[in-house]
């Protein structure tokens, strides 16, 4: 009987695993570079964290059999998760706090999707305590350093601000406002269209739908509105944070400035971000697909807290499935699992105590070494030589009766 594994889950072989470290150890030690600590939590969240500041789609959580009367489920995502920590267990630390993690996360499969992935892995950041523009720029620059360090070149950062596009729905009237969001969030114009808005309205939607382009461009065009105070300064600011990124780009040879597009339309479904929000995706030869997404929250802590008091945050998730697709064709990542360095080979059974002694000696140097025993005790040295050369070892260790070695290097 063939026993498949779960709907929506897949096994990584070997080869997969080397390929996934290698994403994932370029992106620690970015990561690490810029004073960020590793931080690792709870793969189950009671659902009422889950749930907290309308954070997460209730729908998107595989949630478990309750216990002792609570709801329990696996965490689609780390923000709400690193929000508790923050607030429960960071609670006397010095701010700002900056915090990555590499984890899987899960997502109930959308309903009629039989078989769709259900369980993912991510890398990214959380910037807590920092609510200023350059606390902004430093999480976009981050996540310049670590599109370069994986060789990415060709990439799209979109970006969008949360609070300006809700300033700028505010004309609509309130039971419409969450239906003309949906639409140009999936810059849907036929939804706009039936919509049946009276003709200034619908013109409005127009407008912001094609809010996008060039940053310096789109932020004249808003010139033209008539604007609070308050959406007046969220504009100055996105000003302020694009010449910023634009300054440090220019000025560092190393690191060439993304392609940056700001696009108002750029909305998430759920009340989770307060400012800033973006995406980074692939050119339109690579699918144009989503391979990091992020934003402000200055609510979520508040929410833990249990004080209603804002707590200013921002990070960003890196998709490693998106990634490791993106990155197969260009050869950087690994296209062999690492052969083991030695081959020991115990010639008569008495030896085989000696070794895995002298297999013992060589892993113990103070590099990586690989050393495997030859469990076929007596076969034939060709054999031998053979297997450790399909398996690409380059050295044998003959161990005799005596118990000492017998070096051979393979061609």
């Amino acid at each position: 009987m063939i026993y498949p594994p779960p709907a929506g889950a897949r096994d990584l072989l070997p080869l997969d695993v080397a390929q996934k470290h290698w994403i994932e150890d370029r992106l620690e030690q970015v990561f690490q570079r810029w004073g960020y600590h590793r931080i690792i939590t709870s793969t189950i969240e009671r659902m009422d964290t889950l749930m907290a500041g309308g954070a997460i789609d209730q729908e998107a959580v595989i949630e478990l059999q309750p216990a002792a009367g609570k709801r329990l489920g696996l965490r689609p995502e780390l923000t709400a998760s690193i929000a508790r920590t923050a607030v429960t267990r960071l609670a006397r630390v010095t701010y700002p706090q900056r915090l990555y993690y590499n984890a899987n996360v899960f997502r109930q499969a959308a309903q009629g999707s039989h078989g769709s992935q259900q369980e993912f892995y991510q890398a990214g950041v959380e910037l807590l305590g920092a609510g200023a523009t350059v606390a902004d720029a430093e999480i976009l620059l981050l996540l310049m350093d670590c599109l370069k360090s994986l060789h990415l070149d060709t990439w799209c950062l979109i970006l969008g601000n949360a609070q300006l596009t809700q300033a700028l729905l505010e004309p609509f009237a309130p039971d419409q406002r969450q239906a003309v969001r949906q639409a140009l969030a999936s810059l849907d114009r036929v939804a706009l269209e039936r919509m049946g808005l009276p003709p200034e309205l619908h013109q409005h939607a127009l407008y912001l739908l094609d809010l996008r382009g060039h940053p310096e461009d789109v932020l004249q065009a808003l010139g033209h509105l008539e604007l609070d105070l308050d959406t007046a300064e969220t504009v100055a600011g996105l000003k302020s944070l694009v010449a910023l990124l634009r300054e440090v780009t220019r000025e560092d040879g190393d690191r060439p400035g993304p392609a940056l597009t700001l696009d108002l339309s750029l909305i998430r479904p759920f009340d989770y971000y307060t400012g800033l929000v973006f995406e980074v995706v692939t050119g339109p030869d690579q699918g144009c697909q989503v391979l990091g997404q992020g934003g402000r929250y200055d609510h979520l802590l508040g929410v833990f807290q249990g004080q209603g008091q804002g707590f200013p945050g921002i990070g960003f998730v890196l998709n490693m499935e998106t990634l490791h697709q993106t990155l197969l064709p260009t050869g950087y990542l690994p296209q062999d699992t690492p052969p083991s360095d030695w081959l020991v080979v115990p010639t008569v059974p008495q030896a085989t105590a000696a070794a895995f002694t002298y297999a013992h000696t060589l892993r113990t140097s103070p590099s990586l070494v690989r050393a495997e025993v030859h469990l076929s005790v007596g076969e034939p040295p060709a054999a031998t030589r053979a297997l450790a050369r399909q398996r690409r070892i380059s050295r044998i260790a003959w161990i005799g009766p005596d118990g000492l070695p017998d070096i051979e290097a393979l061609n």
